[in-house]
């Protein structure tokens, strides 16, 4: 182990998670954010498709790709998510 390695043992450090390699970075968000609830604005509406079921695209402030949300897994709106 380099003299650093030893040093560094017991200390916080901070890293980005797109920088860890185990468990899957995915699997990080998931575990510390599975939870929290995302608000936008619907963008987009799919067609039942094979699969079955409407489809929700919604842009979220923040990600730079739109979200896709089974129609039936969208949560009450508040009030200030439908002003314009």
């Amino acid at each position: 182990m380099s003299q650093i390695a030893g040093r560094l043992k017991g200390y916080y450090v901070r890293f980005r998670v797109q920088d860890v390699h185990l468990p899957d970075p995915s699997a990080v968000l998931q575990e510390l954010h599975g939870d929290d609830v995302l608000e936008g604005r619907v963008v987009d509406l799919s067609d039942s498709g094979e699969a079955g079921g409407m489809f929700v695209v919604i842009e979220v402030r923040g990600l730079m790709r739109p979200c896709i949300v089974a129609a039936d897994r969208l949560l009450p709106a508040t009030k200030r998510a439908w002003s314009h």
